[in-house]
């Protein structure tokens, strides 16, 4: 076969950053997106830094992990980075730490050292303005200002990296950036920073099995981790853990399900702790998969096309692992908010899912109906016995029936229920 002419085409430097600003970064997923470098670096200590300066205004995200060469430096700076990745690093396309920096602000400088021993700290800074002056992918040493001094503070003497955003125009208003209302809106985007790396990093923030612990602060203030599964609480119930076989290309990895019905209202320690689990988006939109990224969480909220949100199963929420190995499968987008669960593993969890629901229907309507008494059947029951008490007692049957293995047994039974006895399997079967 003949050789064939080729031409390098270089992509517009200045066109091609301007589009990469749109990728879906919110400010509070932008800051997560250098969290997530900071924990693959070994940072034990992470600070997020939003200060308020009119148009100077900044915001700095400093850890003390193991820092960078000067060559590493330049690297990370490039947009789809040749850094190899290791087996479960947060990281993953060589785009997060200048497309989540630059989807807030022009300018991003890093300031890093790699070893306490050494007394050199490396400082590059990559800006949308040069840039798009000179249409080339262009990284300088930038001169020494108040700002990166105050990285440099940050830094102290030890190894570790600090990432300065500047020029913040997707942020401050165009108008009047040093007005009142400019000064809210960062004070908001602080906040919700802070309640979005509680849930995300929640369980770093915990103690991971291998016993790391990361703590992270937000102007100052540590962030306190929200899981969504309530582990402190005496009545949670817990479904039996489970595991999938999930096959892309030539790999095949394993994806972890585990299930949780959390407890009622009235089941719970206390009001506030009640209120505190609904979350950021109330206990209806709450409900569903949690799907973990190499323990990092990625998505929450909803069924993933199993099954719609219902008021009745809002106590149901499912946590779903899957490593790196993994990602084409999910095919996780750039930001790391997004993920697609596999067809073939939406069929293998179906009916796990759909388990955990009824459970969390019985304990909602068992709450309901009786107060949170247990639900009696038996000779002692009267025969006049209320509509509700009977479905209740089908959810339960099917919920049993699930967990033993022989729902079909129990679905041939109906059967013959519906054809002999419509109105009793009516009331035993209204809602599932």
């Amino acid at each position: 076969m003949g050789s064939r002419r080729t031409y390098e085409v270089t992509p517009s430097a200045a066109r091609l950053t301007r589009s990469l600003r749109d990728v879906g970064y919110d400010f509070p997923a932008a800051v997560a997106d250098l969290v997530d470098n900071s924990v693959s670096a070994g940072a034990n200590h992470i600070q997020v830094i939003v200060e308020f300066d009119g148009a100077d205004s900044r915001v700095l995200i400093a850890d003390d992990g193991t820092g960078m060469s000067e060559n590493a430096l330049v690297e990370a700076l490039r947009f789809g980075s040749r850094r190899s990745y290791r087996e479960n690093d947060l990281g993953r396309y060589g785009l997060g730490l200048k497309t989540a920096s630059l989807s807030q602000g022009r300018s991003v400088t890093v300031v890093t050292r790699r070893a306490a021993s050494a007394d050199r700290v490396f400082v590059r800074e990559l800006d949308l303005d040069l840039v798009e002056e000179r249409d080339e992918w262009l990284v300088v040493a930038p001169r020494q200002t108040p700002e990166t001094d105050r990285a440099r503070d940050l830094l102290g003497n030890a190894p570790g990296t600090v990432v300065l955003w500047r020029s913040l125009d997707r942020v401050l208003p165009e108008k009047r950036p040093d007005g009142g209302w400019a000064r809210r809106r960062l004070d908001s985007y602080a906040r919700r920073t802070a309640d979005h790396l509680a849930v995300v990093f929640h369980r770093f923030l915990e103690r991971l099995p291998d016993g790391r612990h990361v703590t992270i602060s937000v102007n100052g203030e540590k962030v306190q981790p929200w899981n969504p599964f309530a582990p402190g609480e005496e009545h949670r119930r817990e479904l039996p853990a489970q595991q999938f076989e999930v096959t892309t290309g030539d790999r095949t990895g394993v994806a972890r399900l585990q299930r949780f019905v959390l407890p009622t209202r009235p089941q719970f320690s206390s009001q506030e702790e009640f209120d505190r689990l609904s979350g950021p988006l109330n206990w209806n939109r709450q409900q569903g998969l949690y799907v973990y990224r190499a323990d990092r969480l990625v998505q929450w909220g909803g069924w993933a096309g199993i099954r719609g949100i219902d008021e009745h199963t809002k106590l149901a929420r499912a946590s779903l692992d899957f490593d790196t190995s993994l990602d084409p499968a999910f095919n996780i987008n750039v930001s790391k908010m997004r993920v697609s669960v596999p067809p073939q593993l939406r069929q293998l969890i179906t009916a796990s899912i759909n388990e955990l629901c009824l459970a969390a229907n019985v304990a909602y309507r068992r709450s309901s109906s009786h107060g949170n008494l247990p639900l009696h059947l038996g000779a002692r029951q009267s025969s006049s016995a209320s509509s509700a008490d009977l479905a209740l007692a089908g959810l339960a049957l099917k919920s049993a029936a699930m967990q033993a293995g022989h729902y079909e047994a129990l679905e041939s039974i109906l059967a013959i229920v519906r054809r002999d006895a419509p109105s009793i399997a009516s009331a035993l079967d209204p809602a599932v």
